[in-house]
This record gives C-alpha cells, sequence and structure tokens, in this order.
C-alpha cells in the first residue's frame, strides 16, 4: 500500500490517497470518501478503515475535509464541489481512465447525504457505480429515533442537510444508476424496513439474509468530544460487535442492493475490521464501467 497527502493545484487543498503497492493491470476501484459534519478526513479515514485492504481489492481511497467550519465543518456545494471534481478527475489521470473498473461514493452523516447530492451532478452520476452510505441516509423510508440528537440537548448540531427535502434519516431517489449499501447502527434507527424502493426500481427479489458477521475486534474511532455523555444512538466507544447483512438479489443489470445493520451500535462508532472488508467485498461484486 501506498498512503500519500495531496494538494489539489486547483484549491491548493490537502486529501488523503490510498492506493495499491502496485497499480499496474488495471481493476481498480476508485472511492471518493466523504466525512460527517463535523469531523475531517483523517476521522472519516479510520472510521471506514479501507485503507487496510487497498493491495487486497485493488482500492484507490480519495479522503478529502470539508472547507467551512462554521458552525461546523460541513460539505457545502459552493465551498467543495469544484475540490471533489478536481480530485476524482485527477485520480482518473493519474491511474488511467481504462485501469479504473468502478468509481464508488462513500460517505458517513452528512457526508452520505453529500452523497446523495453529488448524485444530482451531471459530472458525477455519469461516473458513479455505487453509492455506500455509511448511516447517511437510505433511499426509502427511514425513521430516526427522537432521542437521536440527545447529547446535543436534542437540538440537531448542525443544519440539516439540503438534499430536496432529505432528512438525516433519508436520501431522495437519484435520476441515475448504480449499486446502493445502507449500513446503519441499530440504535440510530426505529427499525429497518423489509422494502426497498431502490430494489424495486431493478426488479430486485425480496430481502434475504446472509450470515452474521461476528468481529471479535472494535473499530478505530469514535466521537471523543461526546465521551461520557454519548448516547447509545450517537454512539458509545469502540467495541466488537456483530452485523447483519440483508440483500436484494436479482437486480437489472447485476446490481447489488444491501442493507446492514450493526447490532448494538450508534452512528459514530468506527467500523470493525471484519465488516469493514466484508462491505468493500460487497462493493467490489458489483458491476462498473459507468464511465470507463
Amino acid at each position: 500500500m501506498t498512503q500519500q497527502t495531496l494538494v489539489d493545484e486547483k484549491t491548493g487543498r490537502k486529501y488523503f490517497l490510498d492506493a495499491p503497492a502496485d497499480t499496474n493491470g488495471g481493476g481498480l476501484t476508485l472511492i471518493l470518501s466523504l466525512h460527517g459534519g463535523g469531523s475531517v478526513g483523517h476521522w472519516q479515514r479510520e472510521y471506514f478503515p479501507a485503507y487496510d485492504h487497498v493491495d487486497k481489492y485493488r482500492l484507490v481511497i480519495l479522503t478529502p475535509s470539508a472547507a467551512t467550519k462554521e458552525p461546523a465543518r460541513r460539505w457545502v456545494a459552493e465551498a467543495d464541489d469544484d475540490h471533489l471534481r478536481n480530485i476524482v478527475s485527477d485520480a482518473y489521470d493519474r491511474f488511467g481512465t481504462e485501469n479504473i473498473r468502478a468509481f464508488w461514493l462513500v460517505g458517513h452523516s452528512q457526508g452520505g447525504m453529500t452523497s446523495n447530492r453529488l448524485l444530482a451532478d451531471p459530472y458525477f452520476s455519469s461516473r458513479v457505480d455505487g453509492w455506500l452510505s455509511l448511516s447517511g441516509g437510505r433511499i426509502g423510508p427511514i425513521e430516526i429515533p427522537e432521542d437521536f440528537f440527545a447529547p446535543f440537548g436534542n437540538r440537531r448540531p448542525m443544519p440539516a442537510p439540503s438534499a430536496g427535502g432529505a432528512g438525516p434519516g433519508r436520501a431522495i431517489m437519484p435520476d441515475t444508476d448504480f449499486s446502493f449499501i445502507f449500513a446503519t447502527g441499530e440504535h440510530e434507527m426505529v427499525a429497518l424496513p423489509e422494502t426497498s424502493p431502490w430494489a424495486e426500481k431493478y426488479g430486485a427479489g425480496a430481502r434475504q439474509q446472509l450470515p452474521d458477521v461476528v468481529d471479535t475486534e472494535p473499530g478505530k474511532i469514535y466521537d471523543t468530544s461526546r465521551d461520557g455523555k454519548s448516547s447509545k444512538g450517537w454512539g458509545l466507544r469502540p467495541r466488537p460487535g456483530t452485523a447483519q447483512i440483508f440483500v436484494y438479489p436479482g437486480a437489472a443489470g447485476g446490481r447489488v442492493i444491501a442493507d446492514v445493520v450493526r447490532l448494538d451500535k450508534g452512528h459514530t462508532e468506527g467500523l470493525e475490521p471484519r465488516i469493514t472488508e466484508e462491505l468493500i467485498k460487497i462493493m467490489v461484486s458489483a458491476p462498473g464501467g459507468k464511465y470507463t
């Protein structure tokens, strides 16, 4: 693996790049990984530590930080979208469009809702093969518990994302084609729906549950600013855990559609190693080639 801090020459902004030691031979999966509101790229990189698997699964991971810092750091179209386009374009140039088999958006919380918003942008909608939403909105109904923001006095720590009326739990239906994985903690939703509008769009069958993924090791990071005053919904310290995986088989074009529930977990507990790898396996099993 190679890990670098690069600079977007057009904006002067830094970002992380993780890539395989050997990028020859193609088959690369490009990932743009976006942190949540109030966070930074370094935290996101540890929350979803896909960099541990770049050589095995031939991943190229871009992890930037949002520019807007008040009232908390968050993604804003006017401040960030050009930067995000720049670093994705640089990756295609750096590694060769012909060598990138698929492009995925990955976003936690407000980074997930930003991914949802980017899918309405022609630049991204023409390139993105998949979206992994890490507690960042589900396409279709999802209900957030009333006490989700209890660590903040039940007030949102920042304005709700601007995404066509979408709230922190629900994403709007994008007008483009891609695979979709929604991963969430058990305590940050009331209940997981048994159906998926995105699965229905592609004529997929009824959901099926795969074997649970059991982690004996904890994730790498959590919300230290809420330590000692957090809640199960917002997230506690990292712990081992078990994740349930539900898939909707037979989607048109071989697209992958899945829901993943991390049992007894909240919004900010970093992903454990086995479920991190399992999510990556699902991502690389999906078809690519929309842009190439």
